[in-house]
């Protein structure tokens, strides 16, 4: 199975919703809030070409001035997960042999960007990820809820607490 953004975003999201989402169970389509994200990507950014697919494993936002990866997100409250979904891009595209990449997750609500890096220990991390990812996804059952704040905002609340 190819591990994708997303799938690295929700493993830092929550392990569970990377389950779900690994097995086909989606209920982002129930979303309110999935659904104005996606109004955001679609109304900002207009001159750019948009969700470049590649391999059909990462999905990145838009490419500008060459080397550029952007990836947009709605708010900062999940920050760290799409820092480190825009590095796995990077990571990926580097072990495709496309060197010096630069990155930047954008914030048009806030407008506000901020420019990432791919560090060494970051690789490490990734390759530890990776490795995660596919053991989470090959478990017979999701793991146990988190009971985080961010669940009462999820896709799948339903589905983990009703």
């Amino acid at each position: 199975m190819n591990i994708t953004g997303i799938m690295v975003y929700y493993y830092f999201v929550c392990q569970r919703r990377l389950w779900y989402f690994a097995n086909q169970i989606n209920m982002e389509q129930n979303s309110e809030l999935v659904k104005i994200g996606k109004i955001i990507d679609e109304e900002t950014y207009t001159r750019e070409k948009k969700q470049i697919l590649i391999d059909n494993t990462i999905n990145i936002d838009f490419i500008k001035n060459g080397a550029v990866l952007h990836e947009i997100k709605k708010t900062k409250s999940i920050e760290e997960a799409g820092i480190w979904q825009i590095k796995y891009y990077m990571y990926y595209l580097e072990n495709k042999g496309i060197e010096n990449i630069k990155a930047k997750i954008d914030f048009p609500l806030l407008r506000e960007s901020k420019e990432i890096s791919l560090e060494d220990n970051d690789r490490q991390i990734l390759d530890n990820v990776i490795k995660n990812i596919k053991d989470i996804i090959e478990k017979d059952s999701p793991i146990s809820v988190i009971n985080s704040k961010i669940c009462n905002k999820c896709s799948y609340f339903d589905l983990c607490y009703v």
